[in-house]
């Protein structure tokens, strides 16, 4: 024994480990969990994870607007990343309960109850079922249309014996944030299922099972060396944000980067005020200002163009009454759309509804809610129901410039809802709502949030102390959409970050998400066309576009068939063809007061958008 100690201790002499040195270990974390391990993880579990039961192919889940979703867990490991993916696909509600029988009457409502089964991946810990779990998604299948999804070593589905009930079955190996993200992906069908079996189950699976699933072209995520970026240069983005918000440009952020269909870069900065009482969370929801025009009134608008119920030619006069005999009875929907017919930026409308005093006139306004006083726009102050009409009767009476030249307008997309809502029988929200949120997922996105949504999960915009008098904390910053109960066609939308981009990447795929096709390949070109680029304005038709000299809404990097749009709440949602590129960013800028606009001065959204660009390796 003692020469086996003095052996040991003559090789650590030669070794040099009598001599102490110092190990340096601010970047061990980084070398030991480099990016292109991340990178590398997605990859390998993209190509594992394996379905090996698809009946009446539940998988992947589609029809969003027709599905309601429960998850149920069993195990006892973590599962925070598979709820939290699984939700931004769509509304997903978590369900427990330990007595069966209250928790079937629970399950009853939905439509799709997704079972996983999380255990640990420490080699040594057993993960077998144990009798009580497997009695459970027995119960569960027999009562429900089930996906059951093993984050644990194929074998430990051995305890099944009868698979009949279980119409989805996914196997992804391990509990790992990654595992986790990934097979939410394949679940909504972001990537498809290729894994085969390592190992056989009894007589129900043999090595080399698996079941090919369909794609859906939906977001889905991964590093940003997946898709030919750096992550390196993407963190540059910490010091942008954290510049606005230490300069008090904004109290909070909310950004969202995705290239090639993957979610590369999300991430939320600061919180709702300057008081630090609420960070700010990737769930949360911002008012979205003016990208309102691009995120509801314009894809109901290239619905219309697309089911030829009107073209570029068309003039208001044809397609609404009340401007047949005015002096805009002739302006067609390009130049419209294209902020070139004229119009007037704006109307203060609000001045129509003050009386003597300045204040809020009670021909106009009720504290409590009454049936022709219905429409909120603040805490105990409701506007008549049929002010929107006052609102268009000075539109259509309001000047216009003889002029061709381009003057952005609000005024436009107030015509356009009004037209939709004349036409279509259904209010704006309403309509877009069941043309769009929710067969694309976006449960996160509405007008009059307060109405659907948890107050804390919205930051306030402004003090008004010129109208409402109050915070506004969930209700529209915008004062004409504010007179029109919160629902406009220019401003009222309230949205998170992941909403939003699903939108621009339907807008990128020309009109295809989730393999649905929402309007041609045509329509969406004919819009994001620049008409009057020649003539020195750069819209597109709704659309916003990369300027045409210095000054403009991008960092000068887009490409010019890139389009999006920017908004007052200091809001900025923009897409990239040619890169692949879907940029979001959502701020609450406007609070406490809107007067300066240091976030624009300072052009932050616009230098963040330059750090991805330079991101981009490929």
């Amino acid at each position: 024994m003692a020469s086996s100690v003095k052996k040991i201790l003559k090789f650590k002499f030669k070794a040099g480990l009598n001599s102490y040195k110092n190990i340096l270990t601010a970047n061990v974390f980084n070398d030991l969990n480099a990016l292109e391990n991340d990178a590398l993880q997605y990859e390998l579990f993209e190509n594992a994870l394996t379905v090996i039961k698809n009946e009446d192919a539940v998988l992947p889940i589609k029809n969003l607007d027709k599905q309601k979703i429960a998850y149920v867990k069993i195990g006892d490991d973590t599962n925070d990343a598979f709820i939290s993916t699984l939700q931004k696909y769509t509304e997903v509600t978590v369900i427990a309960d330990s007595n069966l029988d209250s928790l079937q009457v629970k399950l009853k409502p939905f439509t799709t109850v997704i079972i996983g089964y999380h255990k640990s991946d420490v080699a040594f810990k057993k993960d077998d079922l144990r009798s009580d779990e497997l009695f459970k998604i027995n119960f569960l299948a027999k009562n429900n249309t089930v996906i059951l999804d093993v984050f644990a070593k194929p074998y430990s589905l051995l305890p099944i014996t009868n698979f009949d009930g279980i119409e989805g079955l996914v196997v992804s190996y391990q509990n790992s944030v990654i595992a986790q993200t990934v097979s939410a992906e394949l679940i909504f069908g972001a990537i498809e299922a290729k894994g085969k079996l390592p190992v056989s189950i009894h007589s129900s699976f043999k090595v080399n099972d698996g079941l090919p699933t369909e794609k859906l072209n939906r977001l889905g995520f991964a590093t940003p060396e997946n898709v030919g970026m750096s992550g390196v240069i993407l963190s540059n983005i910490d010091a942008i944000a954290n510049k606005a918000i230490d300069g008090k440009m904004t109290p909070g952020i909310q950004v969202l980067v995705a290239r090639k269909g993957k979610v590369i870069y999300q991430k939320s900065y600061g919180f709702h005020t300057y008081d630090k009482a609420i960070k700010v969370k990737d769930s949360d929801i911002y008012d979205l200002a003016s990208l309102t025009k691009i995120v509801a009134t314009l894809p109901n608008v290239m619905l219309q163009y697309d089911q030829q119920k009107i073209n570029l030619e068309t003039t208001l006069g044809t397609v609404s009454p009340i401007f047949k005999d005015s002096d805009k009875a002739n302006i067609n929907f390009k130049d419209l759309l294209s902020h070139y017919a004229g119009l007037a930026a704006g109307i203060p409308f609000y001045k129509a509804t003050m009386d003597n005093s300045k204040f809020p006139s009670e021909a106009f306004f009720r504290k409590v809610s009454e049936e022709n006083f219905s429409k909120r726009l603040a805490d105990s102050l409701f506007i008549r129901n049929d002010f929107s009409n006052t609102i268009m009767d000075l539109i259509v009476k309001s000047k216009i410039s003889t002029k061709k030249e381009y003057k952005y307008s609000d005024l436009t997309f107030m015509i356009l809802k009004d037209y939709l809502e004349k036409t279509t029988g259904k209010t704006l929200d309403i309509l877009v709502q069941e043309n769009f949120y929710r067969s694309l997922g976006m449960n996160n996105t509405s007008f009059n949030p307060l109405e659907k949504f948890d107050k804390n999960r919205i930051p306030p915009t402004e003090m008004d102390s010129y109208f409402r008098k109050q915070l506004l904390h969930g209700y529209v910053n915008d004062l004409s959409a504010g007179l029109e109960g919160g629902v406009s066609g220019h401003a009222g939308v309230f949205s998170n970050a992941m909403d939003v981009a699903k939108i621009m990447e339907l807008y990128l795929q020309k009109g295809n998400y989730g393999n649905k096709q929402y309007f041609s390949e045509k329509t969406f070109s004919d819009f994001n066309t620049c008409y009057f680029c020649a003539a020195g304005n750069r819209r597109g038709l709704g659309f916003d576009k990369p300027q045409l000299g210095a000054e403009g809404p991008t960092c000068g990097c887009a490409s010019m068939t890139s389009f999006g749009h920017t908004g007052y709440t200091g809001t900025m949602a923009w897409a990239d063809a040619e890169t692949q590129i879907v940029y979001v960013f959502l701020s609450n800028r406007t609070f406490p007061a809107a007067t300066e606009n240091k976030l624009s001065k300072e052009n932050i959204r616009e230098d963040i958008q330059k750090i991805i660009y330079e991101a981009i390796m490929d």
